[in-house]
């Protein structure tokens, strides 16, 4: 009898967002989070928020988010939807993603468990052109020290009663995972404001990131839409503020935020980046 082919899902921002030579992965991903500044907290972070630009643009980002951190070795991945494809709350279903650095598998027990209230879709369509998840890949293999077990979750809707449900579904898969003793991380793929100059930017992005560290999901989406803030991850990031109001009490750390403009040298035309840190303790 013939073994099962494993399903692989092929990268598609390799060579431009991120280098496709495992060698130079190897050296540029450690030298990021080397020279990192590592900002340290009496608290484990809960989840984080990373950008998933170009590297010439976040890697710095990225890595002060990540750095002097170690990340447990299954992670939730939550990302915006850039091609408008697939389901609403898509979930890749199986297999492993595969990358330079490795093949990331993919943490099916888990996937089982998040679709089987029929809110989150086994869906492939979604992650298929999507490259906010897997440009995070090469830093999160890193800060795991191992190539992590991920669940892949491509948000789709801005829905404010969508999202609650989605992010109250997830706040009781981790309270079932906690249970059983199993510890799995979130991640959230986020850029922040797109296309206007650094000082706007700069400025749209405190708006935004002013409700985030309030755990306020609805407000978060409200500002964007009432001040046009093109956080592309605004539903994603929603999403796991209502998981979290309904777990413990939240805190937040703005461990890094600049835009393109730095990189590019162009300040009329940018797109903000910032790295966060999400924490909970019992209330």
């Amino acid at each position: 009898m013939q073994a099962e082919q494993t399903e692989v899902r092929l990268p598609v921002a390799i060579g431009r967002f991120y280098p496709q030579n495992k060698d130079q992965l190897e050296e540029i991903v450690p030298a990021y989070l080397a020279r990192a500044p590592q900002k340290k907290s009496a608290l484990k972070p809960w989840a984080y928020v990373l950008p998933h630009a170009g590297y010439v643009y976040c890697a710095d980002v990225i890595a002060a988010a990540l750095a002097g951190q170690k990340l447990p070795d299954t992670l939730i991945i939550l990302c915006p939807n850039h091609t408008g494809r697939g389901a609403p709350f898509g979930v890749w279903p199986k297999g492993v993603w595969r990358m330079p650095l490795g093949d990331y598998p993919i943490a099916e027990d888990i996937v089982d468990r998040l679709t089987a209230g029929g809110l989150f879709t086994k869906d492939r369509l979604s992650h298929l052109g999507e490259h906010s998840i897997e440009v995070l890949l090469p830093f999160l293999y890193y800060a795991a020290g191992r190539l992590p077990r991920l669940v892949p979750i491509c948000v789709g809707t801005r829905n404010p009663n969508a999202l609650r449900a989605a992010g109250q579904a997830l706040s009781a898969l981790l309270g079932e995972l906690s249970a059983l003793g199993r510890e799995v991380g979130l991640i959230v793929s986020s850029d922040m404001n797109h296309y206007e100059s650094h000082e706007i930017c700069m400025q749209k992005d405190g708006v935004a990131l002013e409700r985030i560290s309030a755990c306020d999901p609805d407000g978060l989406l409200e500002v964007c839409e009432r001040d046009n803030i093109t956080m592309c991850g605004a539903s994603p990031c929603a999403m796991v503020l209502h998981a979290a109001r309904e777990l413990g009490k939240f805190s937040s750390d703005l461990v890094a935020h600049t835009s393109s403009a730095l990189a590019s040298g162009n300040y009329r035309q940018t797109v903000g980046y910032a790295g966060l840190r999400f924490y909970l303790k019992s209330a």
